[in-house]
């Protein structure tokens, strides 16, 4: 797991605090959960496939494993209280409460990480998941959101 400095994002907001180090891991069996089945996604395809076929692929191994998830749900954007012409998509929620964001990319960065700051932002979930399937072993990073 990488480590990130989040002194770039300013956009965040006051309501929100993002954590890299948690005391007691969030979600820690469903995370692990998640995690392992995006293991064996990408120990079967490699990488170097489109983020769709990952997607379609984790949709699979979700239903395989029990996990219960929404594919691609939508939300609710709001612009200084109006909602915004144009919603948002993330890839997975899983549990109900872990935004679950693919990449197929030579590495992440700094616009995947406020991505999904972003997405749990909106859509108040705790814990958020980004996982690339872009590199020779499967990358993945926790963020935490927490009301201050």
């Amino acid at each position: 797991m990488r480590t990130t400095n989040f002194s770039n994002f300013t956009n965040i907001g006051k309501l929100y605090h993002i954590m890299r180090v948690e005391k007691e891991l969030m979600f820690k069996n469903e995370a692990y959960q998640i995690i392992g089945a995006a293991m064996a996604v990408h120990n079967e395809l490699g990488s170097g496939m489109r983020e769709i076929v990952y997607g379609d692929a984790l949709e699979i191994e979700f239903k395989l494993r029990g996990i219960p998830f929404q594919r691609e749900q939508t939300f609710n954007v709001f612009y200084k209280g109006v909602e915004l012409q144009h919603k948002f998509k993330c890839d997975f929620i899983c549990f109900k409460n872990i935004i679950v964001e693919l990449k197929a990319e030579k590495g992440l960065t700094d616009i995947d990480r406020s991505q999904i700051i972003n997405y749990l932002k909106i859509t108040k979930c705790p814990l958020g998941i980004l996982i690339n399937f872009g590199e020779s072993s499967l990358m993945y990073e926790r963020y935490v959101c927490t009301k201050d």
